[in-house]
């Protein structure tokens, strides 16, 4: 199990945002979360890598770190084998593609050119973007960019990624291409949590899917299995 949850209130500014959590992440799996704004999507997600911290529940697991009582020394390890997608993307405008990627393999211990070198054109192979290494984020267009961040999210081959409404600023057909691109990954063994209101993309890209709603969070996986179901007919 790589996130088990149980009995977790989650809480934002002394607010309990989300009561008695019970959520669940296993290799491969494709989830989503939906939800109003407000009802606690991001909120969760914050807690997997800790930037909200989890005070109360009875389990809270997250690759084998109990994260109530997960010191701040043992963050960083943690975060290294996560992949965190932004919706605003979170590139450094400073500094082209290629040295975006750079600067993250070298902030977690990478150290041989040469094997930089090879990671960052296997990742933007994979990703569609081997063309654009040595452009800046500024030249290209949102979908690009967040392709970007995927590239950098799958950089350390992420046992989970993490996406909190990764196609929110994207026309349709360019989110549509980002949540084919996270299934297709999926596939491959790493789990992906993505937070979204693109209710459409449940029916074409099938998922587990959990709803935040009224200070809670449920499975409601069925009952957009069957929606699914009803609109193929």
């Amino acid at each position: 199990m790589f996130i088990e949850y149980k009995g977790v209130n989650i809480y934002q500014d002394d607010v309990c945002v989300l009561g008695n959590v019970d959520f669940h992440v296993d290799e491969g799996e494709f989830i989503y979360i939906i939800g109003h704004v407000g009802s606690g999507k991001s909120s969760l997600l914050k807690t997997f890598y800790c930037e909200l911290d989890v005070h109360e529940g009875d389990t809270a697991i997250v690759l084998e770190r109990n994260l109530l009582k997960i010191k701040r020394k043992e963050v960083p390890a943690l975060r290294k084998e996560l992949g965190i997608i932004f919706q605003d993307f979170q590139l450094l405008h400073d500094r082209n593609v290629y040295k975006n990627l750079q600067f993250v393999l070298r902030a977690t211990g990478w150290k041989k050119k040469s094997d930089v070198n090879e990671r960052i054109d296997e990742v933007l192979e994979a990703v569609g973007m081997q063309d654009k290494k040595l452009k800046m984020p500024y030249e290209l267009s949102g979908g690009e960019q967040q392709r970007i961040a995927i590239a950098r999210a799958i950089l350390n081959k992420p046992k989970i990624i993490i996406a909190d409404e990764p196609t929110g600023n994207l026309d349709p057909e360019t989110a549509d291409n980002i949540v084919s691109l996270l299934k297709q990954i999926s596939l491959t063994g790493t789990a992906v949590v993505m937070s979204t209101h693109n209710i459409p993309m449940l029916d074409k890209y099938p998922g587990i899917v959990y709803q935040c709603k009224d200070g809670g969070i449920s499975d409601v996986t069925e009952k957009y299995n069957k929606i699914s179901l009803v609109s193929e007919e």
